[in-house]
C-alpha cells in the first residue's frame, strides 16, 4: 500500500485525511505544517522532498486556490504521485475526469462527463452537472450547482449555495438569434462544432449541424431547418402529420427487415418534448437525423436511376396505404386543387399587383387555353373513382436519398406536404420534374424537352412497387397526372411571378416566369404525346 503525505493540518487537512483514511488505500499519512504541533506532523512544508523517499503520494489540502495549485506543482516536480481524493458519500460518475490532487467532498455529486482539471476542490452537497468543465485550481463551495456544460475558469471560487448556468458559446456558422436559439432548443448548442447551409429547397432555409463524432472528430449528424410560416401557417398541423407518418413507417419498415434509421426520417422532438421550437420572430424550427452514406440528386442522370426513385415513390405509397389518410391535416388546403390553382392563378392575373401581366400575356393565353383540362381528374375525384392516398404530394427526384453505394432510392425526404391526396399527383409531380432534359429554371427552352424513355423507366419502377395497391381508375390517369401536375406547377410559378415572388424563393426577378416557361413547354409535348403515355401505363399495368 501507499503512503500518503498530506500538507496543511489544518480544518481542511484533517477532512482530507478522514477521508484518505476510510478510503483503505494508504498504509500510513501524516501531515506536513508550519504552525501545528502534532502527532501526525512530521515536518514544516519546506521538507517536503526530505520525505519523497518515505511517502511516494502527497497531496495540498489548502482553502486558497492559487496555494494549493502551486503546491501540487511543486510535488508533482518532486516526483510525488498526486492523487484526487474523493469522499466514499460522493457520487462520481465512471464516465468523469478528475485532475491530480482533487477533492471531491461528502455528498457531493460529479455528473456524466464532467471534467476537473487538477487542483479543484468540489465541497460538500455541490453538483458539477454533465459536461460541465472546472479548470485548475477551481472551488466549488457548499451546496452549490455548476449547470451542465458550464465551464469554470482557472482558479475561480464559486460562492456557497451558488447556481452556475453555462454561458452560450459561439458556433461557427451562427449568423443570428434564431438559429442559435433553435440549436439551444435542441439540445446540441453546447457540443455543436459548426453550422452551414444545406440542400437546394425553395421553401424553408435548412442547416447542416455538424457535432463531434466519438472519436472526436466533426460529423454532419443533424439537419436542422426553420420553417416557412407564409407557406406552412399551421406548423402545429404540419409536424403531427410529419411524427404520425415517420413513426408509422419505422414500424412497417421494421416489419419489413428493412432499416427504419436509414429508410425513413428520425425527426427530434425538442428538449422540453415539442415536435418543434418557435424562435422570437413566430418561425417554426424542426430537426431530424442525418443519414449518413446518402445522396441526393437535382436531376436524373440516367434512366436506371429515375427507375429507382420511381421505386421509392412506389414503395412510399404502398407502405402507407393501411394508414387513415383522412386522419391527416390537409396543411395547405386544395395544394393539388387544379381548379383551385387556376381561381388562384385567374385572381393574381385580375389583380396584377406588381403590373407584369404584359411582361407574360403568352403564358397567360396558354393557361386560360387549357382551362377545362383543369377539372379532369377533379371530376373524376367528385365522382368517387379515384381514392384519397397519403401522399407526399412534392414528389421531384431530389427528395429522394439514394444510398451511395447501391444507388438506389433509400429515403423519402421533405415532408411537409404529407397530406390526403391523390396517388396520380404524386406520380405525375415525379414525371413533370424527372422526365424533362434541362433544370427546372432552364432559360434556353430549346433545352427543354419531355423526355418519353424516362417517362417510361419511371412508369415502370413505380408500377412494380406500387402496382396493386393501385386502382384500375388509378392507373388509367396515370398519364393525366403527369399532364396536369406539369400544368399546375407552371400555374403555380406564374401566379407567383403575378403576386411578386411571395412564395417561391427567386435569385432574379423574372425567375418564376423562367420556370413557367420551363413547365408549360413540357405540357406541350406531353399533349403531343398523350397516346404513347397511355400506352406505356397499360404495358406496365
Amino acid at each position: 500500500m501507499s503512503n500518503l503525505l498530506i500538507l496543511g493540518a489544518g480544518g481542511m487537512g484533517h477532512m482530507i485525511y478522514e477521508m484518505a483514511m476510510e478510503s483503505g488505500e494508504y498504509e500510513k499519512v501524516s501531515f506536513l505544517d508550519d504552525a501545528k504541533k502534532e502527532s501526525t506532523v512530521v515536518g514544516k512544508l519546506i521538507d517536503y522532498s526530505d520525505f519523497h523517499g518515505e511517502y511516494d503520494c502527497a497531496v495540498a489540502a489548502f482553502g486558497n486556490n492559487k496555494l494549493r495549485l502551486s503546491w501540487i506543482e511543486k510535488l508533482m516536480a518532486c516526483g510525488y504521485t498526486v492523487p484526487a481524493i474523493v469522499h466514499p458519500s460522493a457520487v462520481v460518475s465512471a464516465s468523469a475526469e478528475i485532475g491530480a490532487g482533487c477533492f471531491v467532498m461528502p455528498r457531493a455529486v460529479i455528473n456524466t462527463k464532467a471534467r476537473l482539471d487538477i487542483g479543484c476542490l468540489v465541497n460538500s452537497g455541490a453538483v458539477v452537472d454533465h459536461d460541465a468543465v472546472l479548470e485548475k485550481g477551481c472551488h466549488i463551495s457548499l451546496g452549490s450547482v455548476i449547470r451542465a456544460y458550464c465551464q469554470i475558469s482557472a482558479f475561480r471560487k464559486v460562492a456557497d449555495g451558488k447556481v452556475v448556468y453555462a454561458r452560450r458559446r459561439k458556433i461557427d456558422g451562427v449568423d443570428s438569434g434564431a438559429l442559435e436559439d433553435a440549436l439551444y432548443a435542441f439540445g446540441f448548442g453546447n457540443k455543436c462544432s459548426y453550422v452551414r447551409p444545406f440542400g437546394a429547397g425553395h421553401i424553408n432555409e435548412t442547416y447542416a449541424v455538424y457535432m463531434p463524432n466519438e472519436g472526436g472528430e466533426d460529423e454532419l449528424m443533424y439537419v436542422l431547418q426553420r420553417i416557412n410560416k407564409n407557406v406552412f401557417k399551421n406548423p402545429d398541423e404540419v409536424m403531427e402529420n410529419i411524427f404520425g407518418v415517420t413513426e408509422y413507417l419505422r414500424r412497417v419498415i421494421r416489419e419489413e427487415g428493412g432499416d427504419p434509421d436509414r429508410e425513413t426520417l428520425s425527426y427530434i422532438k425538442t428538449k422540453t418534448g415539442e415536435n418543434y421550437f418557435e424562435d422570437t420572430d413566430g418561425f417554426p424550427w424542426r430537426c431530424y437525423n442525418y443519414i449518413s452514406d446518402s445522396v441526393c440528386y437535382q436531376s436524373a442522370e440516367n434512366a436506371d436511376q429515375f427507375y429507382q426513385s420511381a421505386r421509392s415513390f412506389g414503395r412510399f405509397l404502398k407502405q402507407l396505404s393501411g394508414y387513415p389518410a383522412e386522419t391527416l391535416h390537409e396543411t395547405i388546403p386544395k395544394f393539388h386543387d387544379t381548379e383551385s390553382r387556376l381561381a388562384d392563378f385567374k385572381r393574381a392575373l385580375k389583380r396584377d399587383v406588381k403590373n407584369r401581366e404584359r411582361t407574360c400575356r403568352r403564358e397567360v393565353r396558354f393557361v386560360l387555353n387549357r382551362e377545362r383540362d383543369c377539372s379532369v381528374v377533379m371530376e373524376q375525384l367528385r365522382a368517387g373513382n379515384l381514392p384519397l392516398r397519403v401522399t407526399h404530394n412534392d414528389t421531384k427526384l431530389n427528395n429522394i436519398l439514394f444510398d451511395a453505394h447501391t444507388k438506389k432510392g433509400l429515403c423519402i425526404i421533405d415532408l411537409d406536404t404529407i397530406m390526403p391526396g391523390l396517388a396520380l399527383s404524386d406520380y405525375g409531380d415525379s414525371i413533370r420534374f424527372g422526365a424533362s432534359t434541362a433544370a427546372e429554371d432552364e432559360p434556353d427552352l430549346d433545352k427543354v424537352h419531355f423526355d418519353l424513355d424516362l417517362f417510361e423507366a419511371y412508369t415502370k419502377g413505380y408500377l412494380e412497387a406500387a402496382g396493386d395497391v393501385l386502382t384500375p381508375a388509378e392507373k388509367e390517369y396515370l398519364p393525366w397526372g403527369a399532364r396536369l401536375l406539369t400544368l399546375e406547377c407552371g400555374m403555380r410559378f406564374l401566379t407567383d411571378y403575378l403576386q411578386g415572388d411571395t412564395y417561391f424563393k427567386t435569385e432574379y426577378p423574372n425567375h418564376n416566369l423562367v420556370r413557367a416557361r420551363t413547365q408549360f413547354k413540357l405540357v406541350e409535348e406531353m399533349e403531343d404525346r398523350f397516346g404513347e403515355m397511355q400506352a406505356i401505363v397499360r404495358k406496365y399495368s
